[in-house]
């Protein structure tokens, strides 16, 4: 009696492959699996956000352009004044542009319709873009007498670029205002006659150079200061430059 014995055949079974490399492979391919495997299981870096811009570009822009306006003026302004003086004192040739009264009104206009164009783009951007509620309001006498004691003490805070103080608030609204007020009664001391209605509100021609004179007394005034917050504060200045 035979007995018939079957035998299953079962192939070798490979050998096992460990941490993504066969047994056998080359050294190239051991070491770019290693490294692919260390770089899928590296820790992510930690990425930081760019800082918030604190002034946008068209700021900046409309910033430097008033700034340049303002200067022409002031120093023509201040010849056209010699050659008709208000008070009893004038101001010195070597701070005054133009040469001459001629020359002086040229540069005058010149600047005048620069800083009118530039001062209705840098308003209407900041009214439509929402700045202007953000950044110059609410405004209570309260935080404002607050401040501007502590500001007197030298104790106001200028930790938060992006945030304007009481006093800051109040004092970029005065330009707005004094700015405003340059350019009407500018606009009646250059074209009385075509003007009347603005004349009359202003109070007629001698007064619209008073207002004139004591609007731009009030803005040399706040540069006076806001120049020398910048050197106490450089950093302003690089926020206006590079917008941070």
């Amino acid at each position: 009696m035979s007995v018939a014995l079957r035998v299953r055949f079962q192939p070798p079974r490979p050998p096992p492959v460990r941490d993504g490399i066969a047994p056998g492979s080359d050294v190239r391919t051991r070491v770019r699996v290693r490294l692919k495997g260390m770089q899928a299981h590296a820790l992510p870096r930690p990425t930081t956000a760019p800082p918030a811009s604190i002034h946008p570009a068209w700021l900046r822009v409309t910033h430097w352009i008033n700034a340049v306006a303002f200067f022409v003026l002031v120093l023509s302004g201040w010849r056209i004044y010699d050659a008709a003086p208000l008070f009893d004192f004038r101001f010195p040739g070597a701070v005054t542009i133009g040469g001459w009264l001629g020359g002086a009104l040229l540069w005058h206009f010149a600047a005048m319709w620069l800083l009118a164009g530039n001062g209705i783009v840098y308003l209407a951007l900041n009214v439509t873009s929402g700045r202007l509620a953000r950044k110059f309001f609410p405004l209570s006498p309260r935080a404002l007498a607050a401040d501007l004691w502590a500001a007197l003490r030298g104790r106001l805070s200028h930790g938060d670029p992006h945030t304007y103080n009481a006093v800051q608030r109040a004092a970029y609204l005065f330009v707005i205002v004094a700015t405003t007020l340059l350019v009407l009664s500018g606009l009646v001391l250059w074209k009385s006659v075509q003007f009347p209605l603005l004349r009359e509100a202003i109070g007629g021609y001698e007064s619209a150079r008073r207002v004139h004179f004591f609007a731009m007394a009030g803005l040399v005034g706040f540069l006076a200061v806001h120049l020398t917050l910048v050197l106490l504060v450089p950093r302003t200045l690089l926020a206006m430059l590079r917008g941070r």
